[in-house]
């Protein structure tokens, strides 16, 4: 009986640690051969012999359960090095099916406090690394489909957050980082879809090191049941979203953790304005749009802070 990514083969990023290695391990069981990108360099062990780096440990864990995978060690947000992770995993498995963007970083501060390189860091991991994978396989995917003369199967899976749904006030680069990260694959859905590409964006919920200050105060179950912020809810999303079931499922944002996935519907205009001549005057735009938000909550903006109330049941 084959599996649902049998001969295929995807890349991973930031898959050393917590989401991306849960990421990585899911691809891997349902047949997929994995490059498990993973930025940072081997350390020492007590006898002062290199260590192996998280993404090594990962890919060796991968072949340890009968799967094949090899290790990246480069920096996504470089462009270079970006376009060397999409080469290894073809010179390796000889094409890429899948990309999963999860690499990211925090440096969470108050807009008034945060510095111009707290912003640049985590603009650059983000989005820009986000950006440097997908040019490259999508390349990759466009020569290919040209090659062949007809679609092919190209999967990208892209790491946005809640932040940038609800709005986090202490993390105006990560919320800005993450609500480009939708720009870019609505954008890129609509660009590949010709080729047979799906591009599509999910909002995870997970206890992972990069999120362990974020989410101190949930308890974690004693009982032996399975964390609700586990990063082993959010695997499944993705390995369907790989797998040619979502051949359909195209430039969509999805919310997934605890045992519960929610769609995002695109934003509906809620009111439109006419006026009564050519153009605007400043008295007809109070006179029209000032009424409209009288009576609304002062705290309702365009963020969509119920997704955070969302859960299983």
């Amino acid at each position: 009986m084959s599996l649902p990514l049998d001969g295929m083969a995807a890349i991973v990023t930031g898959a050393g640690r917590g989401l991306g290695r849960a990421e990585a391990l899911e691809l891997a069981g349902l047949g997929a051969s994995v490059v498990v990108n993973d930025y940072g360099q081997p350390g020492r062990d007590g006898s002062g012999e290199a260590s192996a780096t998280p993404a090594e440990e990962v890919a060796e864990e991968i072949r340890a359960a009968g799967g094949r995978a090899v290790a990246h060690v480069g920096d996504v947000s470089d462009h270079q090095q970006a376009g060397a992770l999409v080469q290894l995993a073809v010179d390796t498995y000889g094409k890429l099916d899948v990309l999963v963007n999860n690499a990211g970083i925090l440096r969470d501060r108050m807009i008034f406090s945060m510095t111009e390189d707290e912003w640049d860091s985590v603009i650059r991991v983000h989005l820009r690394g986000h950006f440097n994978t997908t040019h490259f396989a999508a390349a990759h995917w466009r020569a290919r489909a040209k090659e062949s003369g007809g679609p092919v199967h190209g999967r990208i899976v892209n790491t946005s957050s809640e932040a940038f749904l609800a709005g986090s006030a202490g993390q105006p680069n990560y919320a800005a980082a993450k609500g480009g990260i939708v720009g870019l694959t609505t954008s890129t859905a609509l660009a590949l879809a010709r080729y047979g590409v799906t591009a599509n964006a999910i909002c995870p919920r997970a206890r992972t090191r990069m999120t362990e200050d974020v989410f101190a105060g949930f308890e974690v179950p004693e009982d032996g049941r399975l964390d609700a912020l586990a990063p082993e809810h959010v695997a499944p999303l993705v390995g369907y979203l790989a797998s040619p079931a979502a051949a359909k499922v195209n430039g969509q944002l999805l919310v997934v953790h605890g045992g519960m996935v929610a769609i995002v519907e695109r934003p509906r205009v809620a009111a439109k304005f006419d006026s009564a001549k050519e153009t605007f005057t400043f008295d007809e735009l109070d006179e029209l749009i000032s009424p409209y938000y009288e009576d609304r909550p002062p705290n309702e903006t365009f963020a969509a802070a119920e997704v955070l109330g969302l859960k299983r049941g």
